[in-house]
């Protein structure tokens, strides 16, 4: 980061940090794997592909499966059926949480800076923050589940801004994907990027902490 970028992240006052969180908050790759493959083998279809995997890590569970059954109506709505009497607790085990998160989200809530969860998990994310004790360092969460328009569409982001009576540029997003790059354009906040140098954002952190040069 240049002098003159650290000049200007100084003037973003920002008061709200919202976080993906596969990928961001977590190392979900294992997880997702498992969890759809047993789907595919209980359908009798093949393993995912690396095609797959990529599509499911960043879409809704919805969008996940007519992908994965080939918009056939039938698969779809057995595996739907299916996960619907999976325990997701056992695969919630198999996230890996990123290092030096929680320090972080301690760091932001002493600054009283906002944080929030936009996510397009449903039904799994109650097991996700119970496991990993996380519903204390987070203000707000929101799933597929909480709006009509799961990302990219804005309304998970602007429900937050509205809920906290935010502007726009007092808001970071932080994403991993370009569903989380759409999301944070589309909603007219700043966006920035964890672990994907590809992705164009305001920018790029490795390491969570990183995030507190731009807010605290």
């Amino acid at each position: 980061m240049t002098d003159a970028q650290k000049k200007e992240n100084l003037l973003w006052k920002v008061k709200c940090v919202i976080y993906d969180c596969d990928g961001v908050l977590f190392d979900s790759l294992e997880a997702n794997n498992k969890l759809y493959s047993d789907i595919c083998e209980s359908l009798g279809r093949s393993p995912l592909t690396e095609e797959e995997l990529r599509y499911i890590h960043m879409h809704t569970v919805f969008e996940a499966v007519r992908f994965i059954t080939r918009n056939d109506p039938h698969l779809e709505a057995e595996a739907l059926e299916r996960l619907k009497q999976t325990d997701l607790r056992r695969y919630v085990a198999y996230l890996k949480m990123e290092p030096h998160l929680l320090e972080t989200l301690e760091r932001l809530g002493k600054a009283k800076i906002v944080r929030a969860i936009d996510t397009n998990r449903t039904t799994s994310m109650p097991h996700v923050l119970e496991l990993f004790n996380l519903r204390p360092y987070f203000d707000m969460v929101i799933t597929a589940l909480d709006v009509k328009n799961p990302k990219p569409h804005p309304e998970s982001v602007l429900k937050i801004l509205e809920t906290f009576r935010l502007g726009k540029e007092e808001v970071l997003f932080v994403g991993d994907s370009e569903v989380d790059q759409q999301t944070a354009r589309a909603a007219g906040v700043r966006f920035i990027a964890y672990k994907n140098p590809d992705l164009a954002s305001d920018g790029l952190i490795e390491d969570h902490l990183e995030i507190l040069k731009f807010c605290c």
